[in-house]
């Protein structure tokens, strides 16, 4: 769907925002780029639309170079989701979430459908919400007529440049839940910038870990905390790990109980099995079933182990700024 082929990004004094980036992104993925500060993960995002232009290399989307394509056409066919928002605040939720139809000259009664769609997709109710200034909604709320607005022509791509940071944590954790179940159900490619590892782990299918300009691992939460290729990712992506209580682990509390009939022909696991057993096991195998003197009790899952570490993370208030 979107691939960078050695794609940099350099400043006039010699220096650059990203060098040599190699990516390819799924469609349908949910992508993370994540780093410090400085790290050019928001500059490779930012490349994807044209907002910000590569000074080498190529990135495509299908197959056709970003050149290619009618900037207008191609800022119009991917959704955009800022950190700072950015309502039009003269504008009603309803002529903001339009705007992009609009300019691409949809019907009036097509739009007006498309709307309400996506008011109650993002869990707004238009006749409450509809006619509404940006002013008089919550930060949560504006920042879901963000995601909204994003979607409204239906575009294949999404960029989300941390898009809840400014949130305060419990907004923040329900729309990142809000977002999963929206993204299970339309499929979109999401490229999603953050610096907050909790976050990356819970919502990406892959991470992309980027320091000083330069990609340094790609792989999916579990591959980054078992197998980092280098002490800074070791340090910066395997922190939620790191801390867990691993005494504390338990498989029990995060299986899901299943009958034993249902439990054949998979990988099994002891329910004494550590934390780093798991996550070794769970890097070659979607589940494992869970096994107790004997018995098959139930089914663990990468996603159930990424959130039970990004959960405990969280409890700890742990965060890499």
């Amino acid at each position: 769907m979107i691939e960078f082929k050695n794609v940099s990004m350099q400043f006039s004094d010699d220096r650059y925002a990203v060098q040599s980036v190699d990516l390819e992104i799924q469609k349908g993925e949910f992508f993370v780029l994540i780093g410090p500060s400085g790290s050019g993960k928001t500059t490779t995002l930012k490349m994807i639309n044209r907002l910000i232009s590569s000074t080498e290399g190529e990135i495509y989307i299908k197959g056709r170079t970003i050149s290619d394509y009618d900037i207008y056409e191609l800022r119009w066919d991917i959704g955009y989701v800022l950190q700072q928002i950015a309502l039009f605040p003269h504008m009603t939720i309803e002529e903001n979430i339009a705007v992009v139809p609009e300019l691409k000259q949809w019907k009036r009664t097509e739009t007006n459908q498309r709307v309400d769609e996506l008011m109650f997709m993002v869990g707004l109710e238009p006749t409450t919400y509809r006619h509404r200034k940006p002013a008089e909604l919550s930060g949560g709320q504006q920042q879901r007529v963000g995601v909204a607005r994003a979607l409204a022509a239906d575009p294949e791509i999404v960029l989300m440049d941390e898009p809840f940071s400014a949130l305060d944590p419990l907004t923040r954790e329900k729309l990142q839940d809000d977002l999963l179940e929206l993204q299970r159900r339309i499929q979109k490619t999401i490229v999603f910038v953050t610096h907050d590892m909790q976050e990356a782990m819970k919502l990406g299918d892959r991470i992309c870990v980027m320091n000083e300009g330069k990609v340094v691992q790609v792989g999916r939460p579990e591959e980054l905390i078992q197998h980092p290729v280098n002490p800074f990712v070791r340090e910066f992506v395997s922190g939620a790990a790191r801390h867990v209580d691993h005494q504390a682990f338990e498989l029990t509390t995060i299986s899901q109980p299943m009958p034993q009939e249902d439990l054949l022909g998979d990988e099994v696991v002891s329910i004494h099995a550590t934390l780093e057993e798991v996550l070794s096991r769970l890097v070659e195998h979607e589940e494992l079933v869970v096994e107790k003197d004997g018995e098959r009790i139930g089914l663990i899952t990468r996603q159930a182990v990424i959130q039970y570490l990004a959960g405990t993370s969280a409890e700890r208030g742990e965060t890499h700024e």
